[in-house]
């Protein structure tokens, strides 16, 4: 029989044991070894039934195992040591606080997915698993950090293998209560709320569910509320489902929502308000426009609040390619915001502008979220030096007139959470070099005197240490496969053969993340003969773990999958190459460690980070890689192999990949596979080891997200803080005029006329000419404007590279026609071909960059013969 409703019961713990819900309440479990060792004693056996979730742990433990436990002293001893630390660790000073200057009070991160832990599955793929460590980071540095993201029902999907390995998806319904969560409630009692207007008359309503995570809290917004109708109620079901207008409901719900919630929780909390805004891409922009409104609501008029808003707001993009972003058609967005809906004190047209393509190649019927989220915020940034350099090439149509490498976006290189992702065994490792409290510091956040001592970790431990974890790996993938092939139907008569499946003594292959086709899953799949013969070599086999899930919508996606399968269930290779469904963060913690190359083969430049490698890395696993990504920013050959890449512009799609699928071959033939097989005079794989111990040296302090959020607080989080300190209302009203004049008066302001003292086409090294400039202002004055004088080495084009730039001042006052001469210094620091040129650019003390309006007046052609001339 069916149940009519469904309750949760929770257990009631006998007061000696009442520390142990807070300590599962809190997520900092999930990254804590003690805390987990503590709960995995209650119940060994439950605990592993639990997938290792206190909250579950807990509801199934029965009364008298806990009546026992309340009298076992030494459980208590372990219990109280456990709590305290967890005391010490929420309410101590950490590095956040030992810093000196101006540092945001607290900081809103918005986020459309969370990796926390496997027992929140909030999250699909690398976005969400960053905004997880993003988190965990800032606890473990002290940072005043808000999460604010949805609590999908269905979370993303369960993935399963049909009989013929096409991926089939489950959507296993979460319940809150049983998950680490616990309600945000009114002063009353009552659920607290936000509530949004939908067009109709309609209304989404929503509450707030709290997860602690460490010594941040995640708000995470749940639609599946009484008060709502059926529509309403399945907003938040699912991660990346439903079409256009529901993905438009979610995002609203996110960014507008996300904000009364951060407001609800800090006027019940006592919490300080957030500074600065963080968007973690375009999904949360919406944020800024209600942001816009509150300061609407004080008084101030919409281009003054946009000032304001901007000033502290941080924007991160995550994507390389425009296909990533989301855009809604015009009139979807018009219909939710205004009279009838959401917003209305807000002119829709001026929302509309915030997202609208509005420049050369944009499609200027659709709303693009991460041209709103630019354009709402005054710093941005992409997640690797690499994606930087594509980000200002992508958005660069926003500021027009400027070369990408002047364009406003600078880049934060992601990193990675090492105690998430650290097996113990490494841990430990570490912990009996440089003990437990400078090891835990160098996992943390870093300093690379704490990794130099890997350099003493003997050659035998640091192969033993492999061995073991590869070993485990093993053990893992058989009982994975075991359960994937009885899911596609076997009988246990069937699958005696994965008794056999890998071998702890062979070199392991990992592959493992979403199936989108610019990462190409089925490159190795390029010449399966060859592949065939690495796979089965006699003396220096290799053997591969797969694993990654595509988009339910995504049929080319499960294609791809569905010829790896395919491949993998040939009974000649099935024992040295695996595919395991259901990849996740359980998974993945066991992947990383247990695999000895990490293979990523991503089409360059289309891997905007690419943290799965960093993971890898800090396990003593090595890198086999395209240069994308973070790859191309730390590679060298001391600890790892760049595949090569045909990316010129001349390459079809199909001869790129036989191309670098057999370069791909190559080093796994010629190079990786004799160095892991080589044995030195002591019967070890001496330059193999060394290898690893460069791995954990170099990479290991570069690789962690406490390095990423020390540059986030530094680079981003300080000046928004800053900027948004000095735009106080009189601030935000004089930068929004003096914009608005500058754009009504720009069409008068142009180069007039360029001299120099110099008198032939050649100068010597180090000499420095007199540059005189005659520029018209119209209706603007010097203060508003800064003439520069720009130079460097040209390329035949008489394009300037590497430009430095000089202002120059005015020389008295204007002429009788109103123009005005400027004069300065040209200073020639580099031979070869070399040359200059002249532009105007807004100057205003609270621009950010003078980019920031993506206006400039440079001389047009006729302006005078020789402008620009090249000193060869």
């Amino acid at each position: 029989m069916k149940a009519i409703r469904r309750f949760t019961v929770r257990p009631v713990l006998p007061e000696p044991l009442r520390p142990l819900s807070d300590l599962a309440r809190n997520l900092r479990w999930s990254w804590h070894t003690e805390t987990r060792e503590l709960f995995q004693s209650v119940d060994p056996e439950r605990w592993a039934a639990s997938g290792g979730d206190p909250v579950r742990l807990l509801g199934s433990v029965p009364p008298a195992r806990l009546a026992e436990l309340a009298e076992d002293r030494r459980f208590l001893r372990r219990l109280t040591t456990v709590a305290d630390d967890l005391d010490d660790y929420v309410t101590g000073e950490r590095w956040y606080q030992a810093q000196s200057g101006e540092l945001p009070t607290a900081v809103a991160y918005f986020s459309p997915e969370f990796g926390i832990t496997a027992a929140l599955p909030q999250y699909s793929g690398g976005l969400g698993i960053l905004a997880g460590d993003h988190l965990k980071a800032a606890s473990d540095l002290g940072v005043p950090l808000i999460g604010v993201g949805l609590l999908y029902r269905h979370g993303y999907f369960r993935q399963t293998l049909s009989r013929d390995g096409w991926q089939q998806e489950h959507y296993p319904v979460l319940d809150p209560h049983e998950l680490p969560l616990v309600l945000l409630k009114e002063e009353d009692e009552t659920p607290a709320q936000v509530t949004l207007a939908l067009p109709g008359g309609r209304h989404l309503r929503a509450r707030i569910w709290l997860a602690q995570v460490g010594r941040v809290p995640l708000l995470m917004l749940d639609s599946d509320v009484e008060e709502n109708d059926l529509r309403e109620r399945g907003v938040t079901d699912r991660l990346y489902g439903g079409g256009s207008e529901h993905r438009l409901l979610q995002e609203m719900l996110l960014g507008i929502g996300g904000v009364r919630a951060v407001r609800t929780y800090c006027r019940l909390t006592g919490h300080p308000e957030p500074e600065v805004f963080h968007t973690n891409e375009g999904h949360a922009g919406f944020l800024g426009l209600e942001r816009i409104a509150e300061l609407g609501d004080a008084g101030l008029d919409f281009d003054s609040a946009l000032e304001a808003v901007r000033a502290g707001t941080v924007f991160t993009t995550h994507t390389p390619v425009p296909a990533g972003i989301d855009r809604f058609d015009r009139e979807l967005v018009a219909r939710h915001f205004g009279p009838d809906a959401e917003l209305q004190r807000i002119d829709v047209e001026r929302i509309l502008q915030l997202g609208m393509e509005t420049y050369p190649g944009g499609e200027p019927n659709l709303f693009n979220m991460a041209v709103m989220g630019l354009r709402l915020a005054q710093r941005a940034n992409g997640v690797s030096l690499l994606h930087g350099n594509v980000s200002r090439e992508m958005f660069s149509g926003l500021w027009p007139g400027f070369d990408p490498d002047e364009v406003p976006i600078t880049s934060v290189t992601n990193g990675v959470h090492a105690p998430t992702w650290i097996a113990p065994e490494v841990f430990q490792l570490g912990a009996r070099q440089v003990g437990p409290q400078r090891a835990e510091d160098a996992f943390t956040g870093g300093g690379e005197d704490r990794w130099d001592a890997v350099a003493d970790i003997p050659d035998q431990d640091i192969w033993e240490l492999r061995r073991n974890l590869r070993e485990q790996l093993v053990t893992e993938v058989r009982e994975r496969l075991r359960a994937s092939w009885r899911q596609r139907g076997a009988g246990t008569a069937e699958l005696g053969w994965i008794d056999g499946v890998l071998d702890p003594d062979v070199l392991t292959i990992g592959f493992a993340r979403r199936v989108p086709s610019y990462k190409r899953l089925t490159l190795m799949l390029r010449d399966r003969d060859r592949l065939m013969d690495l796979l089965l070599h006699p003396e220096r086999p290799i053997q591969i773990v797969v694993a990654g899930k595509a988009h339910p919508a995504d049929d080319g996606g499960k294609r791809l999958i569905q010829e790896l399968v395919r491949f993998a269930d040939d009974p000649r290779v099935r024992h040295r190459i695996v595919f395991l469904p259901d990849y996740g963060m359980a998974m993945a913690q066991k992947l990383y460690p247990g695999c000895d190359i990490w293979l990523n083969n991503p089409l360059r430049p289309l891997e905007a980070c690419g943290t799965s490698g960093m993971k890898a890395a800090l396990n003593g696993c090595l890198n086999l890689s395209v240069l994308d990504g973070w790859w191309d920013e730390w590679f060298q050959p001391d600890f790892g192999w760049a595949i090569p890449t045909a990316d010129g512009a001349g390459t079809d799609p199909d001869r790129r990949d036989a191309i670098e699928a057999a370069a791909l071959y190559d080093l796994l033939e010629q190079r990786i596979t004799p160095r892991f097989y080589e044995q030195g005079p002591g019967g070890l794989p001496d330059r193999w080891i060394e290898m690893v111990r460069q791995t954990l040296m170099l990479l290991g302090p570069k690789v962690l997200a406490g390095r990423m959020v020390g540059e986030y607080v530094e680079r981003l989080y300080a000046p928004a803080a800053r900027a948004h300190r000095t735009m106080d209302p009189d601030a935000a009203r004089e930068l929004a005029e003096w914009k608005a004049r500058l754009r009504r008066s720009w069409h008068g302001v142009r180069v007039d006329h360029v001299e120099t003292s110099a008198t032939t086409a050649t100068a010597e090294l180090g000499s420095t000419l007199t540059l005189r400039v005659r520029v018209a202002l119209g209706d603007l004055a010097p203060d508003d404007v800064e003439v520069q004088a720009v130079s460097g080495r040209v390329d035949s084009e008489d394009r300037i590279a590497d430009a430095s730039t000089v202002p120059l001042k005015p020389a008295g006052g204007p002429d009788l026609e109103g123009r005005w001469m400027y004069e300065g210094p040209l200073s020639l620091d580099r031979t070869g071909p070399y040359g200059y040129t002249v532009r105007i650019l807004p100057a205003h003390r609270l621009l950010a960059t003078s980019a920031e309006l993506g206006l400039v007046a440079v001389p047009s052609g006729d302006v005078v013969e020789g402008a620009g001339v090249l000193l060869r």
